[in-house]
């Protein structure tokens, strides 16, 4: 079975996309960008602020916004919350948080 082409041609003719890019100017003068890709200073610090990664390595991680811990609960609590469906810990936390809140502000 053929596959069925995974992208729109284009909605210009070739002539437009001609006249668009000769109509471009050469040099980027926008007073709200600081990088000037015309200045070799400024391409060169741009760079030096980089860091290398090889295909397959990733990235520095975000913070966790959470934190991992081991509580017991008793089987009731427990039992109520999981009975709730899908997500229950997350409304075990909304709950605590609730409770948090309403508790820090007395």
């Amino acid at each position: 079975m053929k596959r069925a082409p995974t992208s729109n041609p284009s909605a210009f003719s070739k002539e437009q996309i001609a006249a668009a890019i000769a109509a471009a100017p050469e040099k980027l003068q926008d007073a709200a960008c600081p990088y000037d890709p015309n200045d070799a200073a400024a391409v060169e610090a741009y760079w030096a602020k980089g860091k290398l990664r090889l295909p397959g390595q990733r990235g520095p991680q975000k913070l966790p916004t959470k934190v991992a811990v081991t509580v017991r609960y008793s089987a009731e609590v427990v039992e109520y919350f999981k009975s709730t469906g899908d997500g229950w810990q997350t409304r075990m936390n909304d709950a605590l948080q609730e409770y948090v809140q309403k508790h820090r502000a007395a």
